[in-house]
């Protein structure tokens, strides 16, 4: 405290003195403080530092496993492909050889089938024919057989007139001999003539009967055949064997790409040194403007 009794300049030495050692303490109070503070924030920027560090491993350590588990996947999955692959080609392989060789065994089935068809279709065109010429025979001889019976008729008919005429000549010569007698034997020649007149004209027209219906029956069983043998089936023909199947070019197969870990970046890390220098340069700052202060 100041005593005006005592000397002026020694109060105001005690005085400053006693500043200066309170401003000192405060500075070096505040020095350390600065320290301080300086190590606690190179310990938290450590501390920080080291759980990036471990974030940063950790992720990496993540995105390699996940690189695996992904080309683990992919190889499996690609063995299966190509196991999928090589068994469908192998069953439609499979399913195409059967499906060929029951084509051929269908074409040949059907070629024998037509074959059995035609062969029966023979017999009967065979068998029709043989009708229509027993046919044609047959009508030809009843044709022959009803002209035969006309000039059988006929000769009848002539002989009867012949007879007739010689009977009648006979009493016509128990007659007197004279006009009476010659005008008989003109008229009864004349009868005579004429019923042979009309006998020949009826057989001249018998005979062409006869010729014409030889004739139908003859055009009649050439309709009748060529109508047999239209009706008759075609030959069948053999079809060539059928190409044998070509089993087309196997897939190229390209591995998956392996997949690789993700890029993970260093972490930013904060300097531990920074904030204990700052500390010491604060501490130090602090320590000279006291000095300067009191000096």
């Amino acid at each position: 405290m100041f005593n005006p009794k005592e000397n002026l300049l020694e109060q105001q030495l005690a005085v400053s003195g006693l500043e200066m050692n309170i401003f000192g303490v405060f500075a070096a109070v505040s020095a350390v403080a600065s320290i301080a503070g300086g190590i606690s924030a190179s310990n938290q920027a450590a501390k920080n530092n080291a759980r990036a560090k471990a974030n940063a491993e950790g992720q990496q350590a993540a995105s390699e496993e996940a690189a695996r588990l992904q080309n683990e996947y992919n190889k499996k999955v690609f063995a299966a492909d190509k196991a999928n692959y090589y068994q469908n080609r192998a069953y439609d392989w499979d399913t195409t050889l059967k499906n060929y060789k029951y084509k051929q065994e269908i074409q040949e089935h059907e070629y024998q089938a037509l074959a059995a068809q035609y062969s029966a279709s023979v017999d009967n065109t065979q068998a029709n024919l043989a009708y229509n010429s027993m046919a044609a025979l047959q009508g030809q001889e009843s044709a022959q057989a009803t002209f035969t019976e006309i000039l059988n008729e006929d000769a009848f008919q002539r002989e009867s007139l012949i007879v007739e005429q010689l009977q009648e000549e006979g009493q016509v010569a128990l007659m007197q001999a004279g006009k009476s007698r010659s005008k008989a034997l003109q008229s009864r020649a004349a009868k005579t003539g004429r019923a042979f007149g009309t006998m020949n004209a009826s057989i001249k027209s018998a005979a062409m009967q006869s010729d014409r219906d030889l004739r139908d029956i003859s055009l009649q069983k050439f309709i009748d055949d060529q109508n047999v043998r239209a009706a008759m089936m075609l030959q069948p023909i053999r079809l060539p064997s059928l190409p044998p199947p070509v089993q087309g070019p196997e897939r190229i197969f390209v591995e998956p790409l392996k997949a690789t870990a993700a890029y993970i970046p260093a972490p930013l890390t904060q300097s531990t040194f920074a904030p204990l220098v700052s500390g010491i340069g604060s501490a130090m700052g602090g320590l000279a403007s006291n000095k300067a202060l009191f000096t």
